[in-house]
């Protein structure tokens, strides 16, 4: 006769010593979730690296993309706002550690306090990043698409880019926007650009100090000869990277090829370079944005059941705790977006 084992099934089924790791139930739940996090977002940026380093001779400069600063409209600020916006986010993160050791104190008023500036820091963060979003989709300069897919950038004599308006011709042509009612289904296009390719090329030729910049980068050990550059500009004006700029005879070769006026950015044009710098920005940086506003938002639901008085009846702030723990994930991701996109 076999023998009969029995259990103990009082209390809670997940307490006291059978506690993996010595983690409470929901934080368990939390770390499996940022652990299936961290590999979706491994995924998208290895993805973006591969894509960056096949085309890595056409990819955009980040300096030259990424260069607006609020209040300081014309002012040339490469990098500055986003690094701004990644400070902030990462003092979000120490104001979150803040309330998480003001819990284990059963300090409410300091909960409380400490949560409020992580919710200003992520709602910060979050406006900055739309705030981003529309410069990106919106565009500064402007370019011209030829009819083989390459981005053609407008520069001066010094090398110094040039926007469109500056020197586009103003011309009679009527201009119609392509919609299902008077094109096949498959034809409707976007808004209509500022200027049409025709008076892009009117203004270039009537402008013979303007000349063309491809979206090929090179290094400044490269011949400027070999890549055609122009021969006036002198070694000392280049980078360490530098895109192509071609000679005034080039150039008006190779606008000749204009297929089509590009503003901005988009999911299927993009004025800086590839246009898979820009599927890439919009996802990922969406994705993560997603991310932080989620953490704002419970967040605010954590904070107000702390003024509430929610966790002092029950004796523990757990809770923000675990949601400590997502909000640092959240930042902790913030870096490696940050090295890919802005740094590398």
């Amino acid at each position: 006769m076999g023998a009969t084992v029995t259990t103990n099934t009082v209390g809670k089924t997940w307490d006291g010593a059978n506690e993996p790791l010595g983690a409470s139930y929901g934080k368990l739940m939390m770390w499996f979730f940022i652990v299936s996090d961290a590999l979706t977002f491994s995924g998208f940026l290895a993805a973006y690296g591969f894509s960056r380093f096949k085309f890595i001779e056409t990819w955009p400069l980040a300096d030259e993309v990424f260069t607006h600063f609020p209040f300081a409209h014309g002012q040339n600020a490469p990098m500055y706002y986003v690094a701004l916006m990644t400070f902030i986010l990462i003092f979000s993160s120490v104001t979150m550690v803040l309330a998480v050791d003001a819990g284990h104190n059963m300090n409410k008023g300091k909960v409380a306090f400490y949560m409020f500036l992580t919710i200003i820091g992520g709602l910060i963060f979050v406006g900055s990043q739309a705030w981003e979003w529309k410069n990106f989709i919106k565009g500064e300069y402007g370019a011209i698409e030829t009819k083989g897919g390459s981005i053609l950038q407008f520069v001066n004599a010094k090398g110094e880019r040039v926007k469109l308006e500056e020197f586009a011709a103003t011309l009679q042509e009527d201009r119609v926007q392509r919609t299902r009612a008077n094109a096949m289904w498959f034809g409707e296009e976007a808004a209509l650009p500022t200027y049409s390719v025709a008076e892009v090329q009117a203004g270039f030729k009537s402008n013979p100090d303007l000349l063309i910049r491809t979206e090929v980068i090179y290094d400044k050990e490269t011949s400027k000869t070999a890549v055609g550059a122009h021969p006036t500009l002198n070694d000392k004006e280049f980078h360490t990277k530098q895109k192509t700029i071609l000679t005034r005879a080039e150039s008006e070769k190779m606008l000749a090829n204009a297929h089509l006026v590009v503003e901005g950015a988009n999911l299927q044009r993009n004025e800086y370079g590839s246009k898979l710098f820009a599927d890439f920005f919009f996802f990922i940086t969406g994705f993560h944005g997603f991310h932080v506003f989620s953490g704002v938002i419970i967040n605010i639901i954590i904070f107000l059941n702390v003024l509430l008085g929610t966790y002092e009846k029950r004796k523990s702030y757990e809770m923000v705790e675990k949601v400590g723990l997502y909000w640092h994930f959240v930042d902790l991701v913030w870096v490696f977006v940050f090295t890919f996109f802005y740094l590398v």
